[in-house]
């Protein structure tokens, strides 16, 4: 059965730096994007970002473009996030999330979905 685990959430100061994991198990990740959504409370779910998992290619949403860094690790299946210069509205639910090359990385066609984690961004 595919599931995604991720991992590494918790509490961090404003200006702090966090990084959280995603094992994808039971799944090829061939032709497929991986990356990251995040939801505030009260909010709608937004891209964090994704990365092609065969080309490493990635791209940024908006939201956090410039202080986040998307990587993966083939060998291991995992998916990376690190985050830095973190800001109190960086405090949402992360979710880790696979959808197939042919579509674009968007809740509508996501494929499979993490449980979320959350990330607490306070002093």
């Amino acid at each position: 059965q595919v599931y995604l685990a991720e991992s590494g959430g918790g509490l961090v100061q404003p200006g702090g730096s966090l990084q959280l994991s995603c094992v994808v198990n039971e799944l090829s990740l061939s032709r497929r994007y991986v990356g990251w959504f995040r939801q505030a409370p009260g909010k709608d779910r937004e891209i964090v970002g994704s990365i092609n998992w065969n080309s490493g290619n990635t791209a940024y949403g908006d939201s956090m473009k410039g202080r986040l860094t998307i990587s993966r690790d083939n060998a291991k299946n995992t998916l990376y996030l690190q985050m830095g210069s973190l800001k109190p509205e960086d405090t949402a639910i992360y979710y880790c999330a696979v959808c197939r090359e042919r579509y674009t990385f968007h809740p509508n066609y996501i494929e499979y979905w993490g449980k979320g984690i959350l990330v607490t961004v306070s002093s």
